[in-house]
């Protein structure tokens, strides 16, 4: 790996903490520049842009995920057990140490989600493939409808952050996976 391909990654590293604590807006090349002991002119020569910047950030935050919570969901054999590991692995997912202030997928989402660009459509194209995903592993399980199952894991999810990260309830994993559990049974895996 080249000395400018790791400097960029270290760039992005650092960058996609900041933006899963302040949001992708937030990120400014002046600040990240300072944080991360370079110039202005330095960080510009790797993002051209903010919206470079920003953009480099969801990617690394899509690879990281796929990582983190696809990739391992994978070696499950298909069907309720694959379904199950990529739930868990999802809901952990805001623990993972490059996000100190959790999904950063779920920070942009309501950030992004009345405006128009790049930023916005980058962010819409892996929501909808991670959801597409959702519902072919599914419907790999025998799902019934697998849309909908994928739209209320979604839910899930989308409530347990709530939860966790804004009511700060001790109990929003133990729901979560409850919630879960009743999906699962109600859709007969």
């Amino acid at each position: 790996m080249s000395k400018g391909t790791q400097t960029h990654d270290r760039i992005v590293g650092h960058a996609l903490a900041m933006a899963s604590v302040e949001g992708l807006d937030a990120l400014s090349l002046g600040d990240l520049a300072n944080d991360v002991g370079m110039s202005k002119s330095g960080l510009f020569a790797h993002f051209r842009s903010k919206e470079a910047l920003q953009l480099d950030v969801l990617t690394a935050a899509v690879e990281k995920f796929r990582r983190v919570v696809i990739l391992p969901a994978l070696a499950e054999p298909r069907g309720e057990p694959r379904l199950r590991a990529l739930f868990t692995r999802w809901i952990e997912w805001e623990h993972h140490d490059s996000m100190p202030g959790g999904c950063v997928f779920v920070h942009a989402a309501f950030e992004w989600d009345d405006r128009a660009g790049p930023v916005r459509d980058a962010l819409v194209g892996f929501q909808r493939e991670w959801i597409t995903f959702l519902a072919g592993a599914a419907q790999r399980a025998s799902v019934k409808n697998p849309e909908q199952f994928a739209f209320e894991m979604l839910g899930i999810v989308l409530s347990y952050y709530w939860s966790k990260r804004l009511l700060r309830d001790p109990e929003a994993k133990a729901k979560a996976l409850s919630a879960f559990e009743h999906l699962i049974q109600g859709t007969q895996c």
